[in-house]
């Protein structure tokens, strides 16, 4: 083949994939009719690094009209795969485009496909808090107990993205979701606390069963999570859960990370966590619990950490032994 002709099969692929890309049917299909040999050849091609076909494209940007004109005049396969094993579902399911997905559903797509890394495409809608996509995937059978490569299932996934009423549902529609731990042993209620996620938090702390001192892999709880990162609202949520179902002194705070004192994998409190993230508010808390500062394995006090002023502050007239 000559370097121009090439070239100009390349400005042809190039036209094809941005009409499907923005759902122009009409001009694409003129496209085709030129070309009776690039007919056959778009049925099976994949384009790019990321081996994309035009089902992909078409699922991914929501145009029904074009997926149906695929599958149904080009007769292509719902199920061809990109190079990372993606499927037409798990892109209409990603971006949370309802009818593409329905459409997919009734023309047989395999529910629970799973991708690179074992997502399916439930575990993709729940990135997106997209009420209703969830809802059609799980209606028509998807399994919302599978786990992916890390141990996730769809109500971890859901749990970081924090929408509570998407928490909710899973919790009515598979009760026992919330009961699972990632491979380095990571609950929901960790993610949930490490993003922030305060109504989540807050729902997976009423109708769960959680073990408040849970650790994961490194040692870090729940309440950790939060204090790290600067959650003093969830960190304070965590913390009030606790004192409700104990009567006992804070010395015995051997709950919710509430063992107060617990230390992560490196001998480091939530008081070293607080303090390397400059978070005033939370060694203010931690304080006022009683935490006493520590040593960590590296021979640090939590407060040699601190930088910023009002950091600083909380530690004046405090008086650090080993």
């Amino acid at each position: 083949m000559s370097h121009r002709k090439y070239m100009a099969e390349a400005e042809n692929q190039k036209k094809l994939l941005r009409l499907i890309q923005e759902g122009r049917l009409d001009l694409f299909k003129e496209e085709l009719q030129r070309d009776e040999n690039m007919t056959k050849e778009v049925r099976r091609k994949h384009y790019g690094k990321s081996g994309d076909t035009l089902m992909h494209y078409a699922a991914r940007h929501g145009h029904l009209n074009v997926l149906t004109h695929l599958v149904e005049t080009l007769e292509m396969d719902i199920e061809m795969f990109n190079n990372d094993y993606k499927r037409p579902l798990h892109e209409a399911a990603s971006m949370g485009h309802k009818d593409c997905v329905l459409y997919l559903l009734d023309k047989g797509a395999e529910i629970d496909c799973l991708k690179k890394a074992d997502w399916t495409p439930l575990m993709m809608a729940c990135t997106r808090k997209n009420m209703e996509v969830i809802k059609d995937l799980i209606e028509h059978g998807a399994n919302p107990l599978l786990k992916n490569k890390d141990g996730w299932n769809c109500f971890h996934i859901a749990s970081r993205e924090g929408d509570p009423q998407i928490i909710q549902y899973l919790l009515t529609v598979s009760p026992s979701s919330w009961n699972t731990e990632s491979k380095i042993k990571r609950t929901p209620l960790h993610t949930a606390a490490m993003h922030g996620c305060f109504d989540v938090v807050k729902t997976l702390l009423e109708r769960c069963q959680y073990e408040p001192d849970s650790r994961d892999k490194c040692g870090v709880t729940p309440f950790m999570d939060a204090i790290q990162n600067g959650h003093i609202d969830i960190a304070r949520l965590l913390l009030e859960k606790y004192k409700e179902g104990h009567t006992s002194t804070i010395q015995t705070l051997l709950s919710l990370g509430a063992d107060l004192h617990a230390k992560d994998g490196k001998n480091r409190s939530a008081l070293h966590m607080a303090c390397a993230g400059q978070h005033a508010a939370c060694v203010w808390i931690l304080l006022q619990a009683g935490l006493q500062d520590s040593l960590d394995d590296t021979g640090t006090f939590a407060r040699q950490l601190a930088k910023k002023p009002d950091v600083l502050q909380l530690f004046k007239g405090i008086s650090v032994s080993a």
